[in-house]
Formats: C-alpha cells, structure tokens, sequence
C-alpha cells in the first residue's frame, strides 16, 4: 500500500507547474509552489486564479471552491519551504542539467520520507533518481499539457523506484480525478515517443516544401480528424520542448529516424519558440495568428 499524500509542493511555476498545483488544490491538496524566478511565480499564480475563474464562468466550480482552492497554494522563496510535502514535483524546463541541480540542492532539505517525482517528458527516470538520495522514492510523474483539461498522467518507474511510490504516486492521480497509465524508463515513454516523431515529420513535411503550414495543418485536421494541426500543436507545446524530446529520442534510441528536423533547429536558434514568445510556425502577434512561412 502506498502513503496518502496530502501537501504537494511544486519546482517551476511555468505552465506545467501552475497547471500542476491548479488540479492538486482543487482537489483538497495543500499546494506548496516554488520558482527561481519571481515574475514567473507571481504569473504562474495569476495563471491558477484565471483556471478558477473560467471554471467558476462556466459553471464547473463553485465560487466557494475556488476561494478554498486558492487559499490551499502558498508561494514559497526557497526550498527549504517544500519540507513539510509528502510529495515534491520538479516542473522545470526539460532540460536535464537544471533538473539534476534542483535534484542536488532540494534532497537535503526533506525528510526521509518525503516522495520525489519529475514531470519530464523525456528524460530518464532512473538517471535522473540518480541525482537523488531516495531513487527508491523517486518516480516520474508526466502530466498532459493542459493539466486541467488533459485526463491522462504517464506514471514512470526508475530501475530503484520501489512499488510503496508507484501505488502512493497511482493513489494520488485517482485523487486528482485523473487516468494513470503506467510507461518503462525508454526515452520520451509513451505520448511523446509516439507524437513528437509525428510533429518531426510535419516539420520536415514543411522543410521540404511538400506543403505549406496551413495545408499541413488543415490536411491533419480534416483528413486524419486531429483537434489542432501537428505544427499548431508544436507551438502549443513549445518548439524548444519539441527539439529537446527529439534530442532525447535521437540520442537515446540512435536511430535516425528521430533526428530534428533542421527547420526546428533554426526556429528554436531563432527564439521563435511559439506561443510562449509569440512566434513559431504561426506569428500571434497580431489578432489572429499568421503562418510564418
């Protein structure tokens, strides 16, 4: 049997984080939320209050609930404000550098109970517990972006995670109203070992001149009945995210079949990263977007 967790705290107020922390509290979690960088924190929590909000506009939440469910997150400076968590979630860029370091900087500051997880979208679970002095407590917990929206969370297990944190990581989903599935530790898991090649493709499709943004994304929406576009959805996601999972695959997997495209090279070598910067494959910039080539 796992352990109830009741305190979550939260690295990385982005848009993973601050999603992250919105469905933990309004599911009766305290939420403890950190960020290095003050901005991003400050509009990480605007972000949370803006999700209550249009729950409440569309009748989904009760004003009541959102009140108590923002009165549950605490911004915190430091980390020493995550010891009293049963569970910390890293939400950081993917990038696997930082996360070894937040890993380093915040182990010490825990009790020897409290659960470790990364919602990285790539990057190896057991490499990562590595970093850790509780591989045995760690798991890779991959929630879907948007995290309100999105039902399903990919769970991970490293090669040391034992099975007490996978059913306390399972048991924590279910309180989130969420679906779990379970991945092995192979490079992107699951979603993203099967959705970025296919974005990569897009890209190339593009690349090579087959056929423009717009006809790219119009032939998925209506041939293959996807929501959005692949190259929409790549903005969505962020293009540096993009590249980093297709980097990831490459490099892990040593098949060419997962190189980056060279256009989502020069786009992220551009600062064009998508919505996040206003410019990707579409330019948000003015009142609808525009496709950028």
């Amino acid at each position: 049997m796992g352990i109830e967790i009741k305190r979550v705290g939260i690295i990385g107020a982005g848009q993973m984080g601050s999603g992250i922390a919105q469905v933990c509290a309004a599911a009766g979690l305290d939420v403890f939320i950190n960020d290095r960088d003050p901005a991003r924190l400050a509009n990480g929590i605007d972000s949370i209050e803006k999700g209550y909000a249009r729950l409440v506009s569309k009748g989904a939440m009760e004003e009541t609930d959102s009140r108590s469910a923002r009165e549950r997150i605490t911004s915190i400076d430091t980390f020493a404000g995550l010891a009293p968590c049963d569970l910390v979630i890293e939400a950081a860029t993917e990038n696997e550098a930082t996360k070894r370091d937040i890993f380093t900087s915040l182990c010490p500051v825990l009790g020897p109970d409290t659960m470790v997880a990364t919602n990285t979208s790539s990057i190896s679970i057991t490499r990562l517990a590595a970093a850790t002095d509780r591989p045995e407590r760690f798991i890779g917990i991959h929630f879907m972006n948007p995290v309100p929206v999105m039902q399903l969370v990919e769970l991970i297990r490293g090669i040391a995670t034992e099975d007490q944190t996978y059913e306390s990581a399972k048991g924590f989903i279910g309180k989130l109203g969420k679906t779990a599935t379970m991945s092995e530790d192979f490079p992107a898991f699951i979603v993203n070992r099967i959705l970025l090649p296919m974005i990569n493709e897009a890209i190339y499709t593009l690349y090579e001149g087959v056929g423009s943004v717009e006809s790219i994304d119009t032939a998925m929406k209506l041939g293959a009945n996807h929501p959005m576009g692949p190259l929409q959805l790549a903005d969505f996601i962020g293009l540096d995210t993009c590249l980093s999972v297709m980097q990831v695959l490459y490099e892990g997997l040593a098949d060419s079949k997962y190189r980056p495209c060279p256009l989502l090279v020069k786009y992220v070598e551009a600062g064009w990263l998508g919505r996040k910067t206003k410019r990707g494959f579409y330019d948000y910039r003015g009142v609808n977007p525009v496709p950028t080539r």
